[in-house]
């Protein structure tokens, strides 16, 4: 298999460096964390296998990570929790229960 093409992230502008260093430096969210410290290693010229082995993490995460911001922006860095088990009922359902409760 032959080398990859180097992946870098858009042009950045001064105010979006200085958001990117802001998120590192301030973040809660460990995912929201390392996703800013990706973009911001990117967009001061490291390329993607560099930057995986000083996080640790593999190429494709962090070609993913670049791709997700190219496309969509700071929104890229923010985590989207999903799965776990469904809601076991709905705002409908607990309304009819309370009213069934009063009227027996």
């Amino acid at each position: 298999m032959g080398r990859r093409p180097e992946v870098f992230v858009r042009q950045v502008s001064m105010a979006e460096g200085q958001r990117l260093q802001r998120i590192t430096r301030t973040a809660k969210d460990p995912v929201k964390l390392r996703r800013a410290i990706v973009v911001l290693m990117s967009a001061q010229g490291q390329p993607a296998p560099d930057i995986a082995h000083l996080l640790k993490t593999s190429e494709d995460y962090v070609r993913d990570v670049i791709h997700a911001f190219n496309e969509r922006g700071f929104d890229a860095l923010d985590p989207k929790w999903s799965g776990g088990a469904p809601r076991r009922g709905t705002s409908q359902g607990a309304r009819a229960m309370v009213r069934y409760s009063k009227a027996g």
